[in-house]
Formats: structure tokens, sequence, C-alpha cells
């Protein structure tokens, strides 16, 4: 069925007002469509990946690169979503946690050169789409090539959710949440069917 304005009343969760390309600390969470398993698994309380899961990784931590003024802080992937704050700083003025925390080694001579063609200070909104196009477009040839197991539609749900950091307390608890997220998979899935 098309989008028919008429019928489909489509709320935008963002901050009506507030400019997301600005300095700031921003939580992002990003689910597969269906919330399909497709990235990995957890196994004693830890992500073991895929290779989808393992290139998911790859193209997030290509974000510094590709925007400038960004960096990465504590991220996770799960089997069918990815938790990541990304820390937008025109100023290198920003206290980090530290930079490129996560599950995969980084080749941070990677990380710090920008590309030059895309604006300071994009907005979330444009790094989540070009993470979703990069890793979508990825996908589909591992699909081709190697065998990975197609996706139903989409690889990513339409929408992500982000909450604007506020505080270095506030910080903190998010990224504590991010890294202990492989420990409560199995309590907060444990009741859940097989999917039809």
């Amino acid at each position: 069925m098309r989008f028919d304005p008429q019928i489909h009343r489509r709320r935008s969760i963002r901050l009506k007002g507030y400019d997301y390309s600005q300095d700031g600390a921003y939580f992002i969470t990003i689910v597969i469509q269906g919330r399909e398993c497709l990235c990995g698994e957890v196994i004693n309380q830890a992500v073991k990946l895929t290779p989808a899961g393992e290139m998911i990784l790859v193209w997030w931590q290509k974000i510094p690169r590709k925007f400038q003024a960004v960096s990465l802080d504590a991220f996770v992937l799960m089997p069918n979503h990815f938790h990541g704050v990304i820390m937008i700083d025109s100023e290198g003025d920003i206290e980090k946690n530290g930079q490129t925390h996560g599950s995969a080694p980084t080749d941070s001579r990677e990380l710090v050169r920008a590309d030059p063609r895309v604006r300071p200070n994009a907005p979330i909104a444009q790094m989540v789409q070009w993470f979703k196009t990069m890793t979508t477009n990825e996908y589909i040839r591992g699909v081709k090539e190697l065998g990975w197991p197609p996706f139903i539609g989409k690889l990513w749900q339409r929408n992500y959710y982000e909450h604007i950091i506020r505080n270095p307390g506030e910080h903190a608890r998010i990224c504590n949440y991010i890294y202990s997220n492989p420990l409560r998979w199995m309590e907060e899935n444990k009741n859940r069917g097989p999917r039809a």
C-alpha cells in the first residue's frame, strides 16, 4: 500500500525545532526490519557476530571518516538491533568517555579523515541514512555472492530512535546500558517464541 497522507499519519519522533547537526552526544538505536536476528547471536552473554554483523560494524566505524567533527563512543551490535553514541564536536572540546569503543577492533587511522564533500556538522539523520544505505547495499552483495540469509523488504526499519545526551551522568548511564546489553539479552528474550 502506498503512503497516503490522508490515511497514514506519520508523527516525527524528533524533538521539534532542535538542530540535530549541533555539537553534542546522541544515543542512536537502529533496528533490523521485523527484528530478524541477521547480525549474530548471544552466547554466554557475549555477541557472536555473523559475517553480516561484522560488515555492519565496519561501516559504523567509517562514520567519522565520512562526516567531519564526528567521533564514536560506546556501541554494540546485537543480533537484531544496534546501539551507539555519536558525538558531534566542531570545536574539539566535548569530553568523551572514549572514542570508538565497541565490540570490534578499529583502525584509528581510517576513522580520522573526513570526506570533504560532506559538510561539517551534518545532521544525525543524514549520518544514519548513509549508514543504512551503505550496510544495505553491502548486505545485498553478501546475499548474492556469499549466501547470507536474505531479508524481506528492507534491511532496517524505516526510522531510528535517538536521544540527546544532556550531561555527563546521563552519558555514563547510557554507555553502561550499551555495554551491558548482551548481558540482558537472554532475560529480555526468554518469553518470545519463534517468529512465524
